[in-house]
């Protein structure tokens, strides 16, 4: 158990709870052996040393993900139960459509060579068996959506492909919307509120991570669905682009969306964040949001990197290759980590669970954050 803190139920926590036991082979039995529920709503399942010390390549290349049999071992390890990956076009010089294409065949691959471990993830029950049977779900999720072009029938396409997730922008303007670090901060545009029209009818999950505040606010009321951010942090703890204001927070609770709470640089002003930002930007946005809105969406992998000093060149070549593509966020340095330094491993989750307890908060309410409120947010856009 994490905690002693009681706790009265609301009915989105109580939707939570039934989607984490009605739906499970052998009910609270098979939750007690295997855990709590664990979803990262944006992350990796990568061993990134394999990247260390090879030539860099596109710096938002999907296409080539260094899924290997120690990465798949220490997500099962870590006790994750699904993760929604990137995979299509975020940018670069390829066609946005037939790259995101490609490499949703890249990823239906990965998921042929592990049956036993991994398993795709097409509704909210296909997460609670998952958990049951010990194995990692993984989401198809977009953090951009210009594959779409001009075609809204692309969405129906790639929703056939098994895509559960589209982030409408990435830290630049497109023809949806404005993102993070696009100056104007316009809202969404005609082709962006039709957009979301088709997502909401195909029921695929809107994501507005990495949009700009406009933008975001603007989906929020054109969306006839309940629509998420799935990773991100607070601006009022940490004003940085990348952060989403209380007034965007607020709007996706309202809508009954979700929040994915990520352990990214931009939790902090200082050289490198900490497990305790993290906590702190979780319980800022329970303040804002409530409870039965909150989770993590970490935007890093399980494995941990293995030799921190051979990597800070790495990370330097990234940054300014991120920079250069006009792809980078305001609080992207070659001095800072892009995971926190403290919460990384297979650990991370389980060290977050017991960091949360220590603070006070309840087994249940912790359980909500792991996992449970995004099952109960997946239920309402996909569907049981």
């Amino acid at each position: 158990m994490f905690g002693k803190e009681d706790f009265k139920l609301t009915r989105r926590g109580a939707l939570a709870g039934a989607a984490g036991v009605a739906t499970m082979t052998g009910g609270l039995a098979s939750s007690a052996t295997r855990g709590p529920l664990i979803v990262n709503t944006l992350g990796g399942l990568d061993n990134p040393n394999l990247a260390l010390g090879r030539p860099s390549g596109s710096p938002a290349d999907t296409a080539s993900p260094d899924v290997d049999a120690r990465a798949v071992a220490d997500a099962r390890a870590s006790g994750l139960t699904a993760v929604n990956i990137t995979l299509g076009y975020v940018a670069g010089p390829d066609d946005p459509f037939d790259y995101t294409v490609r490499t949703i065949g890249v990823w239906d691959r990965i998921l042929r060579d592990h049956p036993d471990a991994l398993v795709k993830v097409d509704r909210a029950v296909d997460i609670t068996r998952a958990h049951a049977d010990g194995q990692v779900g993984v989401i198809y999720g977009f953090q951009n959506a210009v594959q779409i072009g001009t075609d809204l029938n692309r969405i129906d396409t790639f929703g056939d492909l098994g895509v559960g997730v589209i982030q409408l922008t990435y830290n630049p303007a497109n023809p949806l919307g404005d993102g993070s670090m696009a100056p104007r901060n316009r809202g969404l545009t005609p082709f962006g509120r039709a957009a979301v029209e088709r997502l909401n009818a195909r029921r695929i999950m809107v994501d507005l991570s990495h949009s700009g505040e406009t933008t975001c606010l603007d989906a929020i009321a054109a969306s006839k669905a309940p629509i998420s951010i799935n990773h991100t942090g607070c601006r009022a703890l940490t004003d940085l682009p990348r952060n989403k204001t209380d007034a965007e927070l607020r709007g996706v609770a309202r809508k009954g969306g979700f929040v994915g709470v990520y352990f990214m640089p931009f939790l902090t002003l200082d050289v490198h964040a900490k497990a305790e930002d993290v906590v702190a930007h979780i319980e800022h946005a329970v303040n804002v949001c409530g409870e039965d809105h909150v989770g993590i969406g970490t935007d890093g992998d399980v494995t941990g990197i293995d030799d921190l000093a051979a990597y800070q060149a790495h990370l330097a070549q990234e940054v300014a290759d991120r920079a250069k593509a006009g792809i980078g966020a305001k609080g992207e340095r070659a001095d800072t980590y892009p995971f926190v330094v403290d919460l990384r491993g297979p650990d991370q989750f389980h060290k977050l669970a017991r960091l949360l307890a220590a603070r006070g908060h309840s087994t249940g309410r912790i359980e909500k954050i792991l996992g449970l409120n995004f099952v109960a947010f997946a239920r309402e856009v996909w569907g049981a």
